[in-house]
């Protein structure tokens, strides 16, 4: 069988996939004599036919895929976001840009308090169904986006998308159960070069289509994200051992109560602060990159999907290779500061850019910061039973959307202040100050939550 191979991002090829695919498609038969309780565990249970054996390192790539073709769906529709805004709300970039920001807003607060309720699900009933009722939801989402009539309706679609958006935080406890100490940071960096080939691909292809019009994007991210659903039907196994699953707690199932819910790790409430600080500071890129790039050197959507088609590859470079050689080397720790450094170094660069050219040399130690979140995200895992990381994946990803509450709205308002007719004087790269300024707040705190959390170690120790 396909399946006993030994994967891994590095052997991993097209050759393999195709061949996968056609082993998917000798099963049929076997998949149309199954009645609807044999399917319905099929859904919720290991894919015992496709794959038999527990290969941990197979499982690594089936969700790196997975994780691929969904940023993929997701990149596609970023370069035209503000076309559509500016079609629909017969206004300027300015105007968009904080529309924009509030969209991003809509979708955060969704996730902020669905995202708890996803992990401990995953929790309770596995990985993999999780999984797939996300992308058949983020599939059904597109194509609301692409029918928008209003501008409401693209509030409404992004408000469902906050509901459904699960792949990230379940992601993350995949690999989390898949993972062991040595290796844990590496694979967590394998999320965020799906994250940047996805990136790569994506934007390209939507700055190819919005050419057409700003909803072909939406389409294609559509039939994307169902192909992403079938794929994982048929190929992703479940991670999580039926004696780690736990029952379902609504006290621990909602956002207020997963925060609180940190008091039982004291010693990550201070990475935690972090981590929630860099959220907040990176959506002076996140959301703020197509409307700036419009502003100060009227790109249009080909140009825009280019430059983040190239973010997506450094990012995959950085996370994808450069975190598998470095941090072994230098350790999580080291990982953190100088990761964190370099991207409070790259914003500070954006925000006095006035060459175009300049954007992409100063992407360079910007992309480079990437190696702080992959050894973050493995300090917080490794202090976390098996049995809770959902739960604390699902933490983490309301934290991320607690930050989009904050961080779009703040950085877009930022941005029209100091880009509108009346501002005081016009500087574009404000939201960049003020993301850098917090990207060097979280790096101050990483610091002595790091030294303290050190420090108890040793008094424990002896």
């Amino acid at each position: 069988m396909i399946y006993n191979f030994n994967y891994s991002i590095k052997n991993f090829s097209f050759w393999n996939l195709r061949f996968g695919f056609f082993s998917v498609w000798n099963l049929e038969f076997k998949i149309w004599n199954l009645n609807k309780h044999q399917l319905f565990r099929l859904f919720v249970s290991p894919y015992k036919i496709i794959m038999p054996k527990k290969d941990k390192s197979a499982a690594i790539g089936f969700i790196f895929i997975t994780m691929l073709i969904d940023i993929t769906g997701w990149g596609i529709i970023i370069p035209v976001i503000p076309k559509l805004i500016e079609e629909l709300i017969h206004g300027d970039i300015s105007e968009a840009a904080k529309i924009g920001g509030w969209l991003t807003f809509a979708y955060a607060i969704t996730q902020f308090v669905f995202a708890p309720v996803i992990g401990n699900l995953s929790d309770k009933f596995g990985r993999r169904p999780i999984i797939l009722i996300s992308l058949f939801g983020f599939s059904l989402d597109y194509l609301l986006l692409a029918f928008s009539p209003t501008i409401i309706w693209l509030f409404i679609g992004r408000i469902i998308a906050g509901v459904t958006g699960a792949s990230i935080t379940t992601a993350s406890a995949y690999i989390a159960d898949v993972s062991t100490a040595e290796n844990r940071a590496k694979n967590f960096g394998l999320v965020g070069a799906a994250f940047g080939l996805g990136f790569i691909i994506g934007p390209v292809i939507g700055g190819l289509l919005g050419q057409y019009g700003s909803r072909v994007p939406f389409y294609a991210a559509a039939i994307l994200c169902m192909v992403n659903f079938f794929y994982g039907f048929f190929i992703l196994p479940e991670s999580l051992k039926k004696e780690n699953r736990r029952p379902f707690d609504w006290k621990r199932a909602n956002p207020i109560g997963a925060i609180l819910g940190l008091r039982k790790h004291p010693t990550l409430i201070g990475l935690i602060v972090a981590i929630f600080l860099l959220y907040v500071g990176s959506h002076a890129v996140q959301s703020n990159w197509s409307f700036f790039t419009i502003y100060q050197f009227n790109w249009d959507e080909r140009m825009i999907g280019i430059s983040l088609g190239i973010i997506g590859l450094l990012v995959g470079v950085v996370q994808g290779g450069l975190v598998r050689y470095i941090n072994p080397k230098i350790g999580n720790e080291k990982s953190i500061y100088i990761g964190l450094a370099l991207y409070t170094i790259g914003m500070l660069l954006f925000a006095f850019a006035t060459e175009s050219w300049m954007m992409f040399v100063f992407l360079i130690p910007y992309c480079l910061g990437g190696i702080a979140g992959p050894a973050l995200q493995s300090v917080v895992a490794s202090k976390v039973a098996p049995s809770e990381q959902g739960e604390i994946q699902g933490t983490l990803t309301s934290l991320m959307s607690a930050s989009s509450i904050i961080g779009p709205p703040m950085m877009a308002n930022t941005f029209y202040f100091f880009t509108h007719e009346d501002a005081p004087f016009k500087f574009a790269g404000a939201p960049f100050i003020l993301g850098g300024a917090l990207m060097l707040l979280s790096t101050i705190v990483a610091y002595f939550s790091l030294k303290k959390h050190l420090v108890s170690k040793i008094k424990v120790e002896q």
